[in-house]
């Protein structure tokens, strides 16, 4: 049945969201979450590779069920579309700023175990994928290497060369941190509180939202996501506690080695800087890192 030929039926874009590609419909009485791929960036498969992810996780994580699949018709000059339910609660950016300490302690440990979930979801390589079968291309490069693809770009962003440099040097070192751990996972690659929906009164997660970025690659990734902006001590305490729970390793260790995973994401936001907020953010927190060669530094900090 098409999503959107029912009588009566409505659709409106989705609050919060910033691609402009996801809306929510209503037909019968029944809410649906519909996302079109129309953006030329998105690869081939990307609906079916999403579709596939969400039956993956589902029973293991709270995901939406999947309605609909559609692949693109270029003779018809239709998009993909993934049309999934409706979950409910409130999202955890919306969220998270009205809570106390104990509030916070208790969604961080939601979130953690979130995170820990996907960080124990082994793979045989790091890499993209390419179908819905899950088929992983792999990377080709590291970190320096992915500083160097991005060495143009930054120098746009008036980087100088010699911060480059230096940046080089530091993703060397966080390469080096991050070959200790030899294993790779499934890495969801946007966990934020954006993408999270909780419950307000039981502060459970109800919802992980937005597989787009999904790959195969450090298991540290996604803790480093969480803990990229959000760094109330609460928030973190309960974030790493439970993800000490689950894989046994120390809150330093975990965030040393968090943090080195997010230099990759850092890059490729600070690249892009300026053209929303979070990548505004992420290339202050990339100056800061550089300025004090430290991967847990943030602008101000002392």
């Amino acid at each position: 049945m098409d999503p959107f030929s029912a009588a009566g039926a409505s659709i409106a874009p989705l609050e919060g969201g910033w691609s402009g590609e996801t809306f929510v419909a209503e037909a019968g009485g029944e809410r649906t979450v519909v996302r079109i791929y129309a953006d030329p960036r998105h690869s081939q498969h990307a609906a079916e590779i999403a579709a596939s992810l969400l039956r993956l996780l589902r029973g293991l994580l709270p995901v939406p069920q999947v309605r609909e699949v559609r692949r693109a018709d270029p003779a018809a000059g239709t998009p993909a579309l993934l049309v999934t339910e409706w979950l409910p609660g409130v999202r955890g950016d919306l969220l998270l700023p009205t809570l106390d300490g104990a509030g916070l302690r208790r969604a961080g440990a939601a979130v953690g175990e979130v995170a820990a979930v996907l960080a124990g979801m082994p793979t045989l390589r790091g890499g993209l994928f390419a179908d819905g079968d899950l088929t992983i291309e792999p990377f080709d490069s590291g970190l320096a290497d992915w500083v160097e693809r991005h060495r143009d770009d930054l120098v746009r962003m008036d980087w100088h060369s010699g911060e480059i440099d230096d940046l080089v040097g530091i993703a060397e070192r966080a390469q080096a941190r991050l070959d200790t751990v030899g294993r790779t996972s499934l890495v969801h690659a946007d966990l934020n509180p954006k993408n999270l929906l909780l419950d307000p009164e039981t502060l459970t997660v109800t919802g992980v939202l937005d597989w787009e970025f999904t790959h195969s690659g450090h298991p540290f990734t996604d803790l480093g996501n969480v803990a990229r902006f959000d760094r109330e001590p609460p928030y973190l305490e309960g974030v790493l506690g439970a993800w000490e729970d689950r894989h046994g390793t120390a809150a330093d260790e975990a965030l040393d080695l968090a943090r080195a995973a997010d230099l990759l994401a850092l890059v490729d936001l600070a690249a892009r800087s300026g053209t929303n907020p979070v990548a505004t953010r992420a290339e202050a927190n990339l100056r800061a890192i550089v300025d004090t060669r430290d991967w847990h530094a943030v602008p101000g900090q002392e």
